[in-house]
């Protein structure tokens, strides 16, 4: 018997050597793919393209007037499309690809070569990496939809996303995700502060002001048609958010639970700041304020969610909620400007408060995770403030010009004709009501 014992235990020790000797690739395979973090990167990717469709476009059509609600509806829908097959074909490779740099990724990956079912990125198939990536430049163009909507014409509305998410949203998130030089440089945008919501909130102001205000405003009252829709869509965009946020940890792990437990709280902050602002202001609170809030309480704390702890992520809700509240009921009256559904003062204004805020809070003498060695708050601040006034200044300039190449080409913009029956009937001979 005692023999016998010692020659399975031999046998089992030559099994392993061969093993080891033989077969290293193998066991580094298994060891490289984390099935529990694959599950939660495609969970999160189907949540952040829930965000889009059908929340933001629940969001938009709510807050539009009737004779529009569609046609904000078919215009997610369709940067959901576009933005899609232009991924495939090259903005994953200027985005994600080889530096080269600090400026741009390599055409290496463009329509997807050499990304196999075998292909992994860091712990996930690089197919699951590339979609949870391909669902943030899908809602960023679409962000900028509120600032101009009901009068950009569709064919015009294609021409600038198409070219907005070419040479803003690709370059802009390869400077920041992708190894190029605001990353190097420093800059923290855990998942998306500066690469989509200052980037999306410029390029709406940007819009707003080159194509001018709609008809009849400010002197007719343009009041949503359905804030039930708004109130339905601003609830997906806060459960989708999770799936943003969390998700960028790119892993289920303590950060990712952080992550999506400092969303919440944020979110909360920010909704009940601006519900008591207006309700001193105007006496009453409203549906739309408490919905805006919590939106501008998701956007600001984007950039900060893997890094900053609870209070901190209250600090930064509340303060979302306060100057967001005045960029759309005081700076947009003031300036005469018609950021329609409030792109601009929501995301651009709020991605740029949670950007700032988040190289405060950040530091482990406030309960973030703490800096890098040697980097002061004051000097993780100025980098955050550098990072965002670049991105500021090259959307601004790139998408002023590209607005301007297609308004000279195509013209940018619905007749006075069209503007009053409502796009859905002039462009797309549709309702989205039907009252008969």
């Amino acid at each position: 018997m005692m023999r016998m014992e010692k020659t399975v235990a031999g046998a089992c020790v030559c099994v392993g050597a061969v093993l080891l000797i033989f077969a290293p690739g193998m066991a580094l395979a298994q060891d490289a793919l984390s099935p529990g973090d694959t599950a939660w990167m495609l969970t999160s990717t189907a949540l952040v393209l829930f965000m889009t469709i059908p929340g933001l476009s629940l969001f938009y059509a709510g807050m539009v007037r009737a004779k529009n609600a569609l046609s904000v509806m078919m215009q997610c829908f369709v940067i959901t499309c576009v933005v899609t097959l232009l991924w495939v074909f090259y903005l994953y490779a200027l985005a994600f690809g080889d530096d080269v740099n600090g400026i741009i990724g390599n055409l290496d990956k463009a329509f997807m070569a050499g990304i196999s079912k075998d292909s992994i990125k860091g712990v996930i198939p690089e197919t699951v990496f590339s979609m949870f990536q391909l669902t943030f430049a899908i809602i960023t163009p679409a962000l900028v939809v509120g600032a101009f909507a009901e009068r950009m014409k569709f064919s015009a509305l294609l021409w600038f996303m198409a070219l907005w998410v070419t040479f803003v949203y690709a370059p802009v998130a390869h400077w920041v995700w992708g190894g190029g030089w605001l990353g190097q440089l420093g800059v923290l945008d855990f998942a998306g502060g500066t690469v989509v919501h200052i980037n999306a909130g410029v390029a709406g102001l940007v819009a707003a002001l080159v194509m001018g205000k709609r008809n009849g405003y400010p002197q007719h009252p343009m009041k949503p048609s359905n804030l039930v829709l708004t109130m339905v869509g601003a609830g997906m965009l806060w459960v989708g958010w999770f799936g943003f946020n969390a998700g960028s940890e790119l892993a289920a792990d303590g950060v990712a639970g952080m992550a999506m437990a400092v969303t919440q709280f944020a979110t909360a902050a920010a909704a009940l700041t601006w519900m008591f602002l207006e309700w001193m202001r105007y006496g009453k609170p409203s549906a739309l304020g408490l919905a805006s809030g919590a939106v501008a309480g998701l956007v600001a704390i984007t950039p900060a969610s893997g890094y900053v702890g609870p209070m901190g992520a209250i600090a930064i809700g509340i303060a979302a909620g306060l100057i967001c509240y005045f960029a759309v009921v005081k700076a947009k009256r003031a300036f005469g400007y018609d950021d329609s559904l409030d792109a601009f003062g929501v995301h651009g204004v709020g991605g740029f408060v949670g950007a700032i805020l988040t190289g405060v809070f950040a530091d482990s003498s406030l309960g973030g995770v703490g800096l890098k060695e040697g980097v002061s708050m004051g000097g993780q601040v100025m980098t955050q403030l550098a990072g965002a006034g670049v991105t500021i200044v090259y959307c601004a300039a790139v998408s002023f010009v590209l607005l301007k190449l297609i308004d000279a080409a195509i013209g940018l913009r619905a007749t006075a004709e069209q503007e009053q029956e409502g796009l859905d009937l002039a462009l797309h001979d549709e309702r989205g009501y039907n009252l008969t």
